[in-house]
């Protein structure tokens, strides 16, 4: 019953209501959905949206600009950055965007999307820090969100011995402060379903808590943050935290765009640092980045024979539900603290890391053999170098990583423009086993950039404005055991992409992937071995929109999946999206239905999902049943907008939904979710 009145709700939205974004929020959309299909399910996106929604309302100025601003865009290339810089000294300032049309690596695409984050104006002079344009001239963005699934779980009922302690609600509270380039402050509070909201044991007032405070381009001190706040540099081999994005379908990802020090915005509640950090020119073209960082981290603790308390993994997720996870709650002290040396000019730059890490509890591997090389001790001290050049129509970047006392890793890349409309990217990485590192997010098969050799190349292909041709070839191996793997092994990766766009209101693309890696047998043996795995993705998608209004998107995917000599198996999704843009009407919505068939978890299905603003969603289509969601927004006044969600899952032939503490009775499962914005 429950999904027949969404269903239609859907049919009545189709008719009359309206999509929950501005033309430009569909671009953000969609720029996100392109990089984000390769991240894992809870990924947090909320600091890339975070910086779009920025830009489009405090748009960069071409002309008054730096590579490490044009960074933070996560789609321009370095190459493409680059050409823009030697086409304004070559030709001077630009006079109209329409110049971008020239610049070699510039296509359609690219253009379209960078308009509304760029201009050539120049803002008002406003950026004096005093208390009074502070308060007269100052952003304030300020958000309220409550969701919960609706279904009672097995994890709130009376079970013996395990059980979720706190609701089944979540709640975020963000604040955000921003003044012109040069003042910014957050405060986030976050509770998780299944958390205390208050009482308990190590609990306080929401479970999460963050925020920063920092003064940005003042002389010399181009950076100053006190409290939670990122390091993104080189390569991700040596020091990176926060969000990194790996291969997608634009093949220039895999060279990182790299920002150095950046405050910290996001409700993850594990990769950040917290302390005091800055960027400091201390001399011509030349930055040094000291920081300091003191966290309590959430780790399983054990007893070793000689009564030491010793860890063996980090836990990452941020949940303390249970009484276990909540035991596990800031068990162990971390502290790390070092600096970055940076030399960049238009065309070259060159850096210089080194910091220490260290912990309160020793670290043990774990006792499966795949583990035998991983950390151990207390103390860890990591050195590394990057660079990236420009030459001409060539990018080359690369970085190297050493562990004191322990492995070594580098990745290496070059970018080229063949012609004004085909460019290539290659990339070759090597990571040994003992390669140590607590924030490494360097390209990689793996998650982790440790115990790995590969090569990668890419091509993209612009016959004219119409179409575009993606290819990547990915070939990795792997010296040492992994989890579920008993012996060294290898793999490949491909994808292939055509898309067409005839107009500014039609798009199709096409897309074929391919992955083979190694696992140990199903087969009951004597002894192990490993066999194929190999998992197949078509999709074929359309956009088009029959005015400026409404828009379509219709997507079919189908995977197939095979382990060694088993049967293939089958799995396929096909959604409709309704999307319609009111832009007098303070009511908006959109609509998406969708079924799915997969015939185990094995060849499930992942789609990027619309919900309310900086919160992400990533559906997990597994089993089969109808799929549906409805977003709603309304602008109470100028400045005050509220979302609303609803979202459901009906499955067919099922008694359960879910599994362990989260297993649901019933076929379906449901949630739903209200956010308050108001901006002053």
């Amino acid at each position: 019953m429950r999904f027949k009145l969404l269903v239609l709700l859907g049919l009545v939205l189709i008719g009359f209501a309206a999509k929950a974004q501005t033309q430009e929020d569909q671009l953000i959309k969609d720029l996100i959905e392109s990089i984000a299909e390769n991240l894992p399910e809870d990924y947090d996106l909320s600091e890339l949206q975070d910086r779009l929604t920025y830009y489009r309302k405090n748009p960069i100025n071409l002309n008054n600009t730096n590579a490490e601003e044009l960074k933070t865009l996560v789609f321009l290339s370095p190459l493409q950055i680059s050409n823009l810089f030697e086409h304004i000294r070559k030709n001077g300032k630009l006079i109209d965007v329409l110049e971008l049309q020239s610049i070699p690596e510039f296509d359609l695409q690219t253009i379209q999307r960078l308009l509304p984050f760029v201009t050539l104006e120049q803002g008002s002079v406003r950026d004096q820090i005093t208390g009074r344009n502070l308060l007269k001239y100052g952003n304030n963005d300020l958000i309220v969100r409550y969701g919960r699934v609706i279904e009672k779980s097995k994890g709130y009922t009376d079970l013996p011995g395990s059980r979720y302690l706190g609701t089944p609600d979540r709640y975020l509270f963000r604040y955000r402060y921003t003044y012109s380039n040069r003042v910014s402050a957050s405060l986030v509070f976050e509770k998780d379903a299944g958390e205390y909201f208050y009482n308990g044991p190590k609990q306080r007032p929401f479970d999460f808590l963050s925020g920063h405070v920092a003064i940005l381009n003042t002389g010399r001190l181009k950076k100053f943050v006190i409290g939670d706040y990122s390091m993104q540099f080189g390569q991700a081999l040596t020091l990176w935290s926060g969000f990194a994005f790996g291969k997608s379908p634009d093949i220039t990802a895999v060279a990182k765009r790299d920002v150095g020090l950046r405050p910290y915005t996001s409700a993850n509640e594990f990769a950040f640092l917290r302390g005091v950090a800055a960027t400091v020119n201390v001399a011509k073209n030349i930055d040094f980045s000291p920081f300091v960082s003191h966290r309590k981290l959430d780790a399983s603790v054990s007893t070793n024979a000689n009564g030491e308390q010793t860890v063996t993994t980090i836990n990452e997720t941020g949940l303390h539900r249970t009484q276990s996870e909540i035991n596990n709650k800031n068990s162990t002290e971390q502290i790390v603290y070092g600096g970055v040396l940076q030399y960049r000019t238009t065309s070259l730059s060159i850096g210089a890391i080194a910091y220490h890490t260290s912990y309160n509890r020793t670290f043990v591997p774990g006792s499966s053999l795949y583990q035998s090389f991983n950390f151990a001790g207390t103390d860890l001290t990591n050195v590394g170098a990057h660079y990236s050049y420009t030459y001409r129509n060539f990018y080359f970047f690369g970085e190297f990583g050493k562990a004191l006392d322990a492995g070594l890793a580098y990745v290496n890349g070059a970018m080229v423009s063949l012609s004004p409309t085909v460019s290539a990217v290659v990339l070759h990485r090597n990571y040994q086993k003992n390669y140590h590192n607590f924030f490494n997010q360097a390209t990689a098969e793996a998650s982790e950039a440790i115990n790995e050799r590969g090569f990668y190349a890419g091509l993209n292909i612009n016959p004219n404005k119409k179409w575009s041709i993606q290819f990547y070839g990915d070939y990795f191996k792997f010296p040492w055991l992994r989890f579920r793997v008993d012996a060294p092994s290898d793999g490949y990766e491909f994808l292939g992409q055509v898309n067409y766009t005839p107009t500014k209101t039609f798009r199709a693309t096409l897309r074929f992937k391919t992955e083979v890696k190694q696992q140990n047998t199903a087969l009951t043996v004597p002894y192990n071995y490993l066999d194929q795995v190999k998992r197949e993705n078509y999709r074929a998608e359309v956009k088009w929109a029959i005015s400026k209004s409404f828009g379509f998107q219709n997507r079919v995917e189908i995977v197939q999946f095979k382990k060694g000599d088993a049967n293939a198996e089958f799995g396929y999704l096909a959604y409709q999206d309704v999307n319609y843009n009111p832009l007098s009407s303070r009511l908006s919505a959109n609509v998406r239905v969708a079924y799915f068939n997969t015939a185990s978890y094995d060849s499930r299905i992942y789609a990027y999902e619309d919900d309310v603003l900086y919160n992400f969603t990533f559906g997990l289509y597994n089993g089969k049943g109808l799929r549906g969601y409805a977003n709603l927004k309304y602008r109470l006044a100028k400045r005050l907008d509220v979302w609303g969600r609803y979202a459901l899952y009906n499955y067919d032939n099922v008694e359960t939904v879910g599994s362990g503490l989260d297993e649901i009775g019933g076929r379906m499962k449901s949630e739903m979710r209200v956010q308050l914005r108001y901006q002053f």
